[in-house]
């Protein structure tokens, strides 16, 4: 899907075979920004062959995965990706939102964006994709060698959908919204800020103010909200992972939030990329891509949350990452994250 949210150009399902034939092993997301399509008409392009269109519902998918025993769980925006090895567990359903909640895979699910579904089987790789109406990818499941492949067939048998077609109705990418500041309402802002007993009541304030989380951000002021250097990422993760200090890292787009728990053991810069490469968990990040960086205290029931959240020069939110407290150290995360490097002239 072209950055600037119109449809795609127009290739036959016929045109984008040929030309994948020509590059079976460039990445399916490269390979489809290049030829100006969405990936999901390069999945589904593939129909008959490699791809089977399956239910696209949270609620069809997410308990059968359970019998898949150990897989990848994949979530991306347009700066992060976030892979966690594990077993889908405790799926719970809900009028306006999901969550798996597992031990390893713990995702929040929202199912109105939640529109093209797929199973690829291409000689031993095996995946569930799932994509928005825009043809962008919202979650995926890789199997590994150890996964259950029976099961992976048993899902297919039972999800395929009865019209296989190789084409695609698209809808415009959504665009992202820019940060919106009402800075007469700052100290409303403030107060109501100092009054939030759950990290998940400040959405709803903001938006009741009129305002998004990065212009109330821009407003609010310390000690509500510092703006960091944008190296302030790495130097978290860094610290955590030399420190072993707990953390919960959210990765995420309009249908699906993935969140990694626990401790971190490898970061390795790579170019423009931030990676964690552990064996069972895997980040990377787009440091080219992070335009501001901010620290937020928010007040909650069991003390303050703190966290450092990411932004790309469009405001749309790449990764949250905050103390893991079912996992001890908060403390620990707390003075680490206070010690990273502000933006010039900010105390």
């Amino acid at each position: 899907m072209p950055a600037d949210g119109t449809l795609p150009q127009q290739l036959s399902p016929e045109g984008i075979r040929a030309l994948r034939a020509e590059r079976p092993e460039m990445r399916a997301r490269d390979f489809a920004s290049q030829h100006g399509i969405a990936e999901a008409e390069l999945v589904a392009a593939q129909i008959g062959a490699t791809a089977t269109a399956i239910e696209a519902h949270p609620d069809a998918i997410m308990p059968r995965l359970t019998a898949l025993g150990d897989v990848m769980a994949l979530t991306r925006n347009e700066s992060c990706v976030i892979e966690r090895r594990g077993t889908y567990e405790e799926y719970h359903s809900g009028a306006h939102a999901q969550m798996v909640l597992g031990k390893e895979i713990d995702l929040r699910l929202f199912a109105q964006h939640w529109a093209h579904a797929f199973a690829l089987e291409d000689g031993e790789k095996r995946s569930i994709q799932v994509f928005d109406r825009a043809g962008d990818a919202i979650h995926k499941v890789h199997l590994k060698p150890e996964s259950d492949v029976a099961a992976f067939h048993a899902l297919v048998a039972a999800l395929r959908l009865p019209a296989q077609s190789d084409q695609l109705d698209l809808a415009p990418r959504a665009q992202v919204e820019a940060a919106k500041s009402l800075p007469e309402k700052a100290e409303t802002l403030r107060a109501e800020w100092d009054k939030l007993t759950d990290t998940h009541q400040f959405l709803r304030l903001v938006s009741k103010l009129k305002m998004n989380r990065l212009g109330a951000y821009r407003i609010a002021g310390a000690p509500y909200a510092t703006e960091m250097s944008p190296g302030a990422v790495e130097a978290l993760l860094t610290r955590c992972a030399t420190d072993q200090t707990p953390l919960m890292i959210f990765v995420g787009n309009a249908g699906c939030i993935e969140i990694h728990g626990g401790t971190i053991e490898t970061v390795k810069p790579m170019g423009p990329w931030i990676n964690v490469l552990d064996p069972r968990f895997n980040l990377h990040l787009r440091g080219d891509h992070i335009a501001e960086v901010w620290l937020v205290d928010k007040p909650t029931k069991n003390g303050p949350a703190l966290s450092l959240e990411a932004f790309d020069k469009h405001g749309a939110l790449i990764t949250q990452i905050f103390a893991s407290r079912k996992d001890g150290g908060v403390e620990a995360f707390n003075a680490t994250i206070r010690a990273l490097p502000r933006l010039e002239g900010q105390a």
